[in-house]
């Protein structure tokens, strides 16, 4: 089984040694992924989302083989703002999801979405 590592250019990615997707198979682990575009944490999680999207696409796959997604916030009071963007990445795929509050590595970002999809 081939092995296919997928970069974005991102500088975190050589800093800290990460694919920003790995695709084994029939899955793809797509790394946690932020965007400090805007100041405002639903355009971050529209950005962060098309970057997964271009990494699933180069992989192979679509956001609708996406069944498990993780939301990362400071602060969890931010997520509702961030709603109508997933649901508009995933109303009608609705994979498995967890939000949970923590520390981010840059004080800027205010949301990062890790996903991983199945294509069977």
């Amino acid at each position: 089984m081939t092995r296919q590592l997928i970069s974005s250019g991102g500088p975190w990615e050589e800093r800290v040694a990460y694919s920003r997707a790995v695709v084994q198979g029939d899955w793809a682990f797509v790394s946690g992924t932020t965007s400090t575009a805007s100041d405002d944490v639903a355009a971050q999680a529209d950005a962060a989302l098309a970057t997964i999207a271009a990494a699933l696409d180069e992989g192979g796959f679509a956001m609708a083989d996406v069944v498990r997604v993780r939301y990362l916030l400071p602060d969890a009071a931010d997520f509702e703002s961030c709603w109508p963007v997933l649901r508009r990445w995933f109303g009608d795929v609705r994979p498995a999801a967890t939000m949970q509050q923590c520390a981010l590595i840059d004080p800027a970002m205010r949301i990062e979405i890790e996903a991983t999809a199945y294509r069977g």
